[in-house]
């Protein structure tokens, strides 16, 4: 197995694809808007990459956020809303606004765990700053560390009732980037103090199964590198001062604030410390260089991986998706309009 996750050319798998995954054996596979249609697609199309591995439990992914991430839509799929709505409901009432999170992580869950997909990329840990670039925005849980880390866990604990696993993003923090990394390098300045209310919300959910790097330059950790490329962050940092123990994979290295080759990046975000790297363009010559370039995956990163793997109870019985929808309104409905 490399220790990899590849994206998709489109709704069915080609032959050239078939073949080099087979040889390949990455780590799981990632899916967006360009490899969806509807139900009786989007399952034919994880069955067929299990099919490939003969694993029921392969790493799926998907980011379904709600609000302007969501890659699952409607008319096919219900609309879920962004973290920022929990945030307002918190305002009001503490424990509505984590039930409201739950049901809702959970309605995700029930609507992947159908089409075969078993890892939703949420919750976002990101502590909201003012001034910041609204990249992360309303897709937060807001701006007090206590907060976004009790909505966090209602999110991690709806997506596991459903039988999907989270993942807690993106460590150590993207709140105080000025810029989006989707374009260029975020750097932030800020002091140790602010930092340390950064990574509050991650140490407190230390425990979670998954996690996702922040391309951000963080200067006082390490002047020179972003997180995902650094092993003082990803060492010193995530690992012990956090103490997150879980799977971390890098954030995609397609995006733009990463220079240098994708294989070559590929190759130093498992250097650096990330137990897996994220490919999402499926562009074919730079998965098979990718394959070329990273060694086998680690016995500490497999055992990581199935730990993950393993964290949710796939199956049993679930409530209605109706009834967790119905639920969330409610309690959203709370907040005046």
């Amino acid at each position: 197995m490399k220790p990899v996750i590849f994206g998709l050319a489109g709704t069915i798998l080609t032959p050239d694809e078939r073949a080099f995954f087979v040889e390949a054996q990455p780590a799981g596979y990632i899916l967006f808007k360009r490899n969806i249609v509807d139900r009786t697609q989007l399952r034919a199309l994880t069955d067929d990459l299990r099919s490939l591995h003969g694993r029921d439990d392969l790493l799926i992914m998907i980011d379904q956020e709600g609000g302007r991430v969501t890659r699952m839509q409607p008319p096919v799929w219900p609309s879920f809303p962004p973290g920022a709505v929990f945030d307002r409901l918190y305002d009001l009432a503490p424990s509505s606004a984590i039930a409201a999170a739950r049901a809702n992580a959970r309605a995700i869950a029930l609507t992947l765990a159908e089409v075969g997909i078993t890892v939703d990329a949420l919750p976002l840990l990101d502590v909201r700053q003012e001034g910041a670039s609204n990249i992360m925005g309303d897709r937060t849980l807001g701006a007090e560390p206590m907060r976004v880390a009790a909505l966090g866990r209602a999110t991690l604990e709806g997506l596991a009732e459903g039988g999907v696993v989270g993942i807690v993003k993106h460590i150590p923090g993207h709140g105080r980037a000025l810029v989006d990394s989707h374009l260029e390098l975020p750097v932030v300045d800020a002091n140790l103090n602010a930092l340390d209310t950064d990574i509050a919300p991650f140490h407190t959910l230390r425990h979670a199964p998954m996690g996702m790097t922040a391309h951000v330059v963080y200067t006082e950790w390490d002047a020179e590198r972003p997180a995902t490329l650094s092993p003082t962050v990803i060492g010193g940092i995530i690992r012990d001062r956090i103490g997150f123990h879980g799977l971390l994979m890098s954030d995609d290295l397609d995006m733009k604030a990463l220079k240098g080759s994708v294989p070559d990046l590929a190759a130093g975000v498992i250097a650096a410390g990330c137990d897996i790297a994220l490919n999402c363009f499926g562009k074919m010559d730079d998965m098979v260089g990718i394959a070329e370039r990273l060694p086998d995956i680690s016995d500490l990163s497999r055992a990581r991986l199935d730990r993950a793997m393993a964290s949710v109870v796939r199956g049993g019985d679930q409530p209605p998706l109706e009834e967790l929808l119905a639920t969330r309104d409610s309690l959203l409905g709370l907040v005046p309009a």
